[in-house]
């Protein structure tokens, strides 16, 4: 209300001012005579102010009006002005709509629509870093590969999108299966940015597929490096390189530099069975046995496995089978309620031909959790202890249609491998691989039962009544018998 009031005063103040100014012009004597071709005007004071005036406004009109004549000249010459502003604005406003459209397009899954408003957008903007990478996603999308590549490699040449470009036909490639180039574009999307996640892992992968273990880890340290790996992660999966590195160079011939890897992988990762087998192994042929015993009891802290069982009973390849009880002894004392342990100590116990202690040994796991390797043993201690073909063949035949245990299985896909790898088989993924029983419904191959004679040694045939052997049996059981009416029979055998 007052600021209302106060301009009203203002403009009140301004009137009377020009009013008295107006007035004190007119009252005030004297003026301008102007000679103009002969003729004389006598010019008022007033008079004078507004022919000033106005020739102000007619000076302010030319100067428009010549401002106007040179933008004409300049739009017709091909220079920049306010008319060919507007049309670049009214195109770059059609072009990011196109683009806006073409995105919403791509993330609808409409491959082609995407295409068409791409080049729209090509059309009017003229900015290939921007139109280029939809184009070559909605080729992608549209299954038009050979557009894809070729937009892709226009993004190559551009210093900006070098790296989009570069990814994009690194994953045109993996998608084709050609790993080799692959590879060699994700060195190179590396060297690009060393820092991005994708790429990392995926040349992590590929140079772990083509047993390229230095320059894994090499990828490894740069992803600990960059913090997208966390540090426990980062020395496991350096363990699992380190030991793959060491399978490598012992097959090349250099043992001494095996040893050392193997020793690291284990310094780096103590839990991982197969590094822990490995080093133990080479303190063995270095005849460091106490490092090797060391090296193993730690590892079965961790997990029982009957890798680690074999290695500690190579330490003495020539003991006793009781002396090899007593000294397992140390072993077995951890986790003793585990199923590994339980089939172990019965199977030292049947190479020691004590058949009523390998069956105490056994206690219920036949009824809580059979499986091959456990039924096999229970055969073993049923021959063991004089009992009929027709009982032994009843073992041997639950052990036919049992599950075969804990083997390693990928955690990515499920696939069974008969040994420990890096990489997966199948699916080829890395360090994906864990000891653990597999799903029921997936045909396994048997690999527990054939720690047997590698646990008992090369022993002496202790039996009495010549049914301890124990390779026979494995055999018995790992031939592919599915033959109906031979189990049908050893079923009926068992049940008279």
């Amino acid at each position: 209300m007052l600021w209302s009031l106060l301009k009203v005063l203002v403009f009140v103040a301004i009137i009377a001012a020009l009013t008295l100014g107006a007035g004190y012009l007119m009252e005030m004597g004297g003026g301008a005579v102007v000679n103009m071709g002969g003729t004389e005007f006598s010019l008022s004071p007033l008079q004078i102010i507004l022919g000033l005036v106005l020739l102000l406004v007619a000076l302010w009109v030319f100067l428009k009006l010549l401002s106007l004549l040179v933008a004409v000249l300049n739009f017709i010459n091909g220079d920049e002005t306010a008319l060919s502003r507007y049309f670049s604005k009214n195109r770059e406003r059609k072009g990011y709509q196109a683009l806006s459209e073409g995105m919403m397009a791509l993330a609808s899954g409409d491959g082609s629509a995407a295409m068409s408003k791409a080049a729209k957008a090509e059309k009017y903007l003229a900015k290939p870093e921007l139109t280029n990478l939809l184009t070559a996603q909605a080729a992608e999308m549209a299954g038009d590969r050979r557009k894809a590549e070729e937009t892709y490699k226009k993004l190559v040449k551009d210093e900006a999108t070098r790296f989009v470009g570069v990814r994009g036909i690194m994953k045109q490639k993996l998608a084709e299966g050609d790993t080799d180039t692959a590879l060699e574009l994700a060195e190179h999307a590396f060297a690009l940015k060393p820092k991005h996640e994708e790429t990392q892992d995926i040349l992590l992968k590929l140079q772990a597929q083509g047993q390229d273990w230095a320059g894994a880890r090499k990828t490894l340290a740069a992803k600990l490096k960059s913090g997208s790996l966390p540090r426990d992660v980062h020395k496991r999966r350096e363990a699992v390189l380190a030991l793959s590195q060491s399978k490598g160079v012992f097959d090349e011939g250099n043992d001494t530099e095996a040893r050392e890897a193997a020793t690291e992988a284990n310094r780096l990762a103590p839990d991982l069975i197969p590094a822990a087998v490995m080093a133990a192994r080479s303190y063995i042929e270095q005849d460091k046995k106490r490092y090797a015993v060391r090296v193993l009891k730690k590892a079965w802290d961790v997990q029982p496995h009957p890798e680690l069982a074999a290695a500690y009973a190579a330490i003495e390849p020539e003991e006793t089978p009781v002396e090899r009880i007593k000294r397992f002894a140390n072993l077995t004392k951890s986790h003793a309620d585990h199923a590994e342990t339980k089939m172990l100590n019965a199977e030292l116990n049947i190479a020691a031909e004590d058949f009523p202690a390998a069956r105490r040994a056994m206690g219920d796991l036949v009824d809580t959790a059979p499986d091959a390797r456990s039924l096999t043993i229970m055969a073993a201690i049923e021959r063991g202890e004089g009992a009929s073909d027709a009982v032994v063949k009843g073992w041997l035949a639950r052990a036919l249609s049992a599950p075969r245990g804990p083997q390693w299985v990928c955690d990515a896909c499920n696939h069974i491998h008969a040994e420990w790898e890096p990489v997966c088989g199948n699916c080829a993924s890395f360090d994906t691989l864990s000891w653990k029983s597999p799903p029921v419904s997936e045909a396994v191959a048997p690999t527990g039962v054939a720690m047997l004679p590698l646990i008992v040694g090369a022993l002496e045939d202790h039996s009495r009544v010549d049914v301890v052997d124990l390779e026979d049996i494995v055999e018995r059981e790992e031939v592919e018998v599915v033959d109906a009416e031979v189990v049908s029979e050893d079923i009926e055998d068992a049940k008279a």
